[in-house]
């Protein structure tokens, strides 16, 4: 195999290869990224065995052919060269090298057989549709700060994606929770996607799938199955296998019944909250909120650092209430809202609360209280 290729395409293309290769692992080959080149195109493979990423680039291919080298590795160099360089790798197979030269660096590096390379068994696909890169964006932005990371509830390491039924019609729907919030995003659904199976996509996946969908004009062909789901671009294709085990009723969580209505600035409200919370102790990390005719006053009582109070402006008119929560929980929370108002719906200091911007309920949140 022999291949020239721009600096630029080659770091992108391996950049998402080797975010997806596992640091530490018992099986050599799986440290490594496939090359494969034909015609004028190189892909790039890699697999942790539950992800696998082929990104593919245009090049210049002298000869066809194949191979596998340390990802990271590959990454680092091509990282640093200089800036439109032009790279040609060169294999050979006999002495196990895979020579990188670009301008006058050489590097030569140990290569493993492609046939030992894992290559992530094709799935049948029940349910195939393309949904636009915003849309899918949102959906997963929005609701994986709440994927829980605890390892025993397994079923929870993830975001559950999954068609369901909404206020004007059926939804695309994300939810993740972690059993102290809760995040439930909905977009339309997709032409071909109704029937779609519910399906568990593991955090780690949600992390690289950021990287497809990072162009507003893209459309992403989105595949699913029982076992598997898989995102695709004209270039990248990550398939992933999904978490078995299965979410349970998020909607028993999500409050009917709040009456009470606070409505705030989000982004002063954050502010404010990560103000006063400087002194709050670590491990609690408790917020209080007094609530009074269109005042609300956050404060913070740490016997070890001190003590902290602000006043804010607010629309509220209920009967008083003062109602603690985790300041993390309502940090990550109130910074998912992009307009400018963020709504909260009490009902007592003991129940979970709701919030939601403005009047959209295509974005809604419940956060659990805690004792102050």
């Amino acid at each position: 195999m022999k291949i020239s290729i721009e600096r630029a395409v080659l770091l992108k293309a391996v950049s998402q290869a080797q975010s997806v290769v596992e640091r530490r692992n018992t099986i050599p080959i799986l440290a490594n990224v496939l090359i494969e080149a034909e015609g004028d195109t190189v892909q790039f493979r890699a697999t942790d065995l539950d992800i696998e990423v082929v990104d593919k680039a245009n090049a210049m291919v002298e000869r066809a052919g194949a191979t596998t080298v340390a990802a990271t590795t590959l990454h680092e160099i091509v990282r640093k060269l200089p800036d439109g360089a032009l790279v040609t790798l060169t294999d050979d197979s006999a002495a196990g090298r895979l020579t990188v030269e670009a301008g006058r660096s050489n590097f030569s590096l140990a290569t493993l057989p492609r046939e030992d390379f894992p290559v992530m068994a094709t799935s049948e696909y029940t349910s195939n549709f393309s949904a636009p890169a915003p849309a899918l964006r949102r959906l997963f932005d929005k609701s994986k700060f709440a994927i829980s990371t605890e390892e025993t509830r397994y079923y929870l390491n993830g975001v559950y994606m999954h068609v369901a039924d909404a206020d004007g019609g059926k939804a695309l729907r994300a939810v993740a929770t972690d059993g102290h919030r809760l995040a439930r995003i909905d977009t339309d659904v997709p032409a071909g996607a109704a029937d779609m199976p519910g399906v568990i996509v593991p955090r780690k996946t949600v992390g690289e799938l950021r990287k497809l969908l990072d162009d507003d004009e893209m459309e992403i062909a989105v595949s699913v199955s029982e076992t598997k789901v898989r995102f695709a671009t004209p270039d990248i294709t990550l398939t992933s296998k999904v978490i078995d085990g299965t979410f349970p009723d998020y909607s028993r969580v999500i409050p009917q019944g709040n009456t009470r209505k606070l409505e705030v600035d989000a982004a002063e409200f954050a502010k404010a909250v990560d103000r006063v919370a400087t002194v709050s102790s670590e491990r609690s990390r408790a917020v209080k909120l007094q609530l009074d005719e269109d005042r609300l006053v956050l404060s913070v009582n740490s016997p070890d650092s001190g003590a902290a109070e602000e006043e804010l402006v607010v629309a509220y008119n209920d009967e008083r209430l003062e109602i603690g929560f985790n300041a993390k929980y309502l940090l990550e929370i109130a910074s998912q809202v992009d307009r400018e108002n963020a709504v909260f719906m009490f009902n007592s200091a003991g129940d979970p609360t709701l919030m939601r911007e403005g009047n959209d309920t295509s974005a809604v949140y419940v956060v659990m209280p805690m004792r102050v």
